[in-house]
């Protein structure tokens, strides 16, 4: 395994480790009977800092937070890349193995930011959501109700507020008005920033006060201030149905920005990507078990699969290195043996070229002395 992917599971057992630690009971004792339901207090409490926002940003962090360690993650990503906007963020979101709501949010890293350090809030912010669903999306409204009521949920330049009444196709019973809000101008998001002690009116509930959040060195001007504008383009896909109490998914933002091609719009929580933080109660993990057990299966075949792609690549190489070895050996014993053979052939050239001149001035030799026989005959005669 690479020593980048042992570097992030380390980082992510530690991190389950500090979640898992930071909680009030431990995972066996989490997992080990059906926790009570959350009462209205506990879920206002929990709802309160994020009712304001728009929905498709509240859809997209109730979706996260049941991925504690990747919010974890990305929110260090977003502060290490803090250039890194528009088409380039979404292309280096590609190459990143969170969780796509987890993704979302580092198109609004002040969100990010809130949920890295108020960490246990987003863990129980999640799991909450997961076993009562329909509770949290109601406390939303009740919330937005009593904010209006106070004189602080209005329609400013930075965002959009409405009442809307069922559509007649909802099922929805009895006439009933939701409030919803949207960014002001389309993909440019302003996160409110308050104090949800103050702008809902007086907080009915002294024992489950919420927290209150603002970024560093943020001056705000009101009970209800806004960030600098974000621009997300296709990053935030999630919507919320208020109807039929569910969050779902816009399909095409959905994979204009994550380069899919899905056709359901129904979110599903995906358990491989809890990473072993435990749920709140047995039966909410008992729902995802199956999922946690293909995850774990799905992990190891994926594990195998590297390793044995790590060793039949080191095979190659030795293989590679190996024949380059003996390819080496063979070209310097041929070299050799052309050396030596063209030694011996010009050896066999010199004592060829020698004998010949030999030869050559033996003849010449011979010649002269029959030369002078028979001038000396002549001389006789």
């Amino acid at each position: 395994m690479a020593s980048g992917a042992i570097n992030r599971l380390c980082g992510l057992a530690m991190l389950a480790m500090l979640i898992v630690t930071g909680l009030n009971v431990g995972p066996a004792r989490a997992e080990s009977a059906a926790a009570p339901p959350l009462t209205t207090a506990q879920i206002e409490q929990l709802v309160a800092p994020i009712a304001l926002y728009p929905d498709a940003l509240l859809a997209q962090v109730l979706m996260a937070a049941t991925y504690p360690l990747e919010v974890v993650e990305a929110a260090r990503w977003a502060k290490d890349n803090p250039d890194v906007k528009g088409q380039a963020l979404e292309d280096a979101l590609q190459k990143q193995s969170w969780d796509p709501s987890v993704k979302a949010l580092a198109a609004v890293p002040q969100t990010l930011q809130m949920m890295n350090d108020k960490l246990d809030w987003t863990q129980q912010l999640g799991d909450a959501f997961l076993a009562q669903q329909a509770d949290v999306l109601d406390a939303v409204q009740r919330l937005r109700q009593r904010a209006d009521a106070a004189g602080n949920l209005q329609t400013t330049p930075q965002q959009k507020v409405a009442k809307v009444a069922a559509p007649s196709s909802s099922g929805a019973g009895p006439a009933q008005t939701v409030y919803t809000i949207e960014p002001a101008t389309p993909n440019q998001y302003y996160v409110p920033i308050y104090n949800p002690a103050v702008v809902y009116g007086a907080w009915p509930y002294p024992d489950y006060a919420p927290f209150y959040w603002s970024p560093p060195g943020f001056v705000g001007a009101g009970v209800l201030s806004f960030a600098a504008g974000v621009g997300v383009g296709w990053a935030v896909w999630g919507r919320v149905d208020w109807w039929n109490h569910r969050v779902n998914i816009n399909v095409n933002r959905y994979n204009r920005f994550n380069h899919t091609n899905i056709t359901n719009n129904t979110w599903i929580h995906n358990a491989a990507h809890r990473h072993g933080v435990p749920y709140r109660d047995r039966n909410v993990a008992n729902r995802f078990a199956d999922q946690n057990r293909e995850a774990a299966r799905e992990a190891g075949r994926r594990e195998l699969q590297k390793q044995d792609e790590t060793r039949r690549g080191e095979g190659e190489r030795k293989g590679e290195a190996k024949g380059a070895t003996k390819g080496e050996a063979k070209a310097k014993r041929e070299g050799k043996g052309e050396a030596k053979a063209k030694r011996e052939g010009g050896s066999k050239e010199a004592r060829a070229k020698k004998t010949g001149a030999k030869k050559a001035s033996a003849g010449k030799g011979g010649g002269h002395r029959g030369g002078g026989g028979h001038r000396g005959g002549g001389r006789r005669r």
